[in-house]
């Protein structure tokens, strides 16, 4: 499996234009090191969309779901730094997740990312996921540009935190798909075809699926800050 742990935080937003440059310097040298300090914390990954919105996704790979409410992280997002109490204002629309890793196929991460946000219409959670773990990600894995893909469940609600709200509350997530490809054509092309929102529709997924593509941006392991 391509991602580290069984969990996974999943974070989408924008930032306020004029701020863009001085959020890419504290997330690179500040927040990143500082989530990646944090017991269980394994790998971050942030990707961008350059003429999309949202501009971010940050991807923390965890052990577990349960770092994500343990009270080490909780402790960070109740005691903001002064420069992320200032980028937290900055920040727009976030949608944020504490996901488990329900499976992975493929190794390693692409350049190139497709992410689909797909609520499961009732009674129909496990015949999406089977589906796509035992059928239609598999298919994408013979086809030429692909890297990994993954399936992320939500797990638990986000609690209410001091960064929280600053920015104002998140919005949550239900399933995320994660497909990373070395071809940024490979990309495009299962977005409308091996996974278009018509078969996903068909498998158990509500008609409400949103659908981005990024690139890769920059990312930080804790075995390279302990």
């Amino acid at each position: 499996m391509s991602l580290y742990g069984s969990g996974a935080l999943v974070l989408n937003f924008d930032v306020e234009p004029a701020a863009i440059a001085e959020h890419d310097q504290w997330h690179t040298q500040e927040h990143m090191p500082e989530r990646l300090s944090i017991p269980g914390f394994l790998r971050g990954t942030r990707w961008i969309a350059e003429a999309a919105s949202p501009r971010y996704l940050v991807i923390y790979e965890v052990r577990d779901v349960g770092v994500l409410t343990g009270t080490d992280y909780l402790q960070r997002l109740n005691n903001p730094s002064p420069w992320t109490t200032r980028i937290m204002t900055k920040l727009r629309g976030m949608r944020r997740g504490l996901c488990r890793v329900e499976g992975s196929v493929g190794l390693g991460l692409g350049h190139a990312l497709l992410q689909i946000h797909c609520s499961p219409t009732d009674g129909r959670t496990q015949a999406l996921r089977d589906w796509l773990l035992a059928d239609a990600l598999p298919g994408l894995a013979t086809k030429p540009g692909f890297a990994s893909a993954h399936v992320l469940e939500s797990a638990t609600a986000a609690p209410m935190t001091d960064e929280q709200r600053i920015r104002g509350r998140d919005a949550d997530v239900d399933m995320v798909l994660l497909v990373t490809g070395y071809d940024a054509g490979f990309i495009d092309r299962i977005a409308d075809a091996g996974l278009a929102a018509a078969q996903l529709e068909a498998h158990g997924c509500a008609p409400s699926s949103v659908r981005f593509r990024f690139r890769y941006d920059h990312s930080l392991a804790a075995a390279e800050i302990t």
